[in-house]
């Protein structure tokens, strides 16, 4: 048989190309038992979004702050005379002050945070001060010296409810909130430590405690950068307002928990190696935890505890 070179070239170019297709299939089209094992990466792999939930996180931080209120409105901004109560408005706030908190008292006996300062998401507004707990009746005092600028009652069941303003020699200003009755009057000059109102259920409140707010020149600072409500007293001599950090607490750790510095301090004792803690009203397995770096879980194996197990005030909870 005689073959022309046109033949030739045609026949190698027809044997190419289906090698090449041969190949191409092998590449493109992968063997069934290939197909399946892919199929089961993708249904085992999790998505994100079942894994960490908002409504979980909004749990866990009810569980903290089971006490947690809706957040009032603003009275420097949005309260029904706000244009009076924030005399500041339109004025040069600078970028930087250092403010004297040497000489303060805290605003109530030795308590518990019910709500720390911070956005509350399922409220979708800010709360601009921190809620401590106390009873109708409980003396509140002034924060430090000064002059009493506002005293106001915005009715029982509305905002802050009767509430105190004051305006403090070293150029800060503090509210009360939430009050059942005043002691002082406006223009008064108070003293640190001087009972100035007393607890109470007005306003915006379910349940007595107290609103307290820190401001400088209208800025709403996190409390908790100046005072340290676990200890009853202040981080520091002074503080450093800067419109970058003011609404950041101060020594905030993650042991602490969520947001915030939770509830009111308690001396744990040991015995033996072991380490225990008297329950306190307010308490939670999280908040303990939290505040004496251990976790719920270890709690519960020490303890015989579920996560769900009621803790009893005046009891005393082992902590390792």
């Amino acid at each position: 048989m005689r073959y022309n070179l046109k033949t030739i070239f045609l026949t190698a170019m027809a044997t190419a190309g289906m090698i090449f297709a041969a190949q191409a299939a092998d590449v493109i089209v992968p063997p069934a038992a290939h197909n399946a094992e892919h199929s089961d990466l993708i249904a085992g792999q999790l998505n994100i979004g079942n894994q960490i939930k908002v409504q979980d996180t909004e749990a866990f931080l009810g569980n903290l702050f089971p006490e947690e209120e809706e957040p009032e409105p603003d009275v420097y901004e949005e309260g029904w005379n706000s244009q009076a109560v924030n005399c500041y408005a339109g004025m040069v706030v600078p970028d930087m002050a250092t403010l004297d908190v040497s000489n303060f008292h805290m605003p109530t006996a030795p308590t518990y945070m019910t709500s720390p300062y911070g956005y509350r998401r399922k409220f979708r507004r800010m709360h601009k001060g921190v809620d401590l707990k106390v009873q109708i009746g409980d003396t509140i005092y002034a924060a430090f010296d000064g002059k009493v600028r506002i005293v106001r009652n915005e009715g029982r069941r509305k905002g802050y409810g009767l509430y105190v303003v004051i305006r403090h020699t070293n150029e800060m200003e503090t509210v009360y909130g939430h009050l059942s009755k005043f002691l002082v009057q406006p223009n008064d000059y108070v003293k640190a430590g001087d009972p100035i109102a007393l607890g109470g259920n007005t306003g915006r409140s379910t349940g007595p405690h107290l609103h307290f707010e820190t401001r400088y020149m209208g800025y709403a600072i996190n409390p908790s950068a100046i005072f340290d409500f676990n200890n009853h007293t202040t981080h520091t001599d002074t503080y450093t307002f800067t419109k970058s950090t003011y609404m950041n607490a101060r020594d905030y750790t993650p042991d602490q928990a969520a947001y915030a510095q939770a509830a009111a301090p308690a001396k744990a004792t040991s015995a033996g190696g072991a380490k225990y803690y008297t329950i306190r009203r307010g308490d939670t397995l999280s908040r303990i935890a939290a505040r004496h770096s251990t976790t719920v879980s270890k709690l519960c194996r020490l303890n015989g505890l579920s996560t769900s197990s009621r803790l009893s005030v005046g009891k005393k909870i082992r902590l390792k």
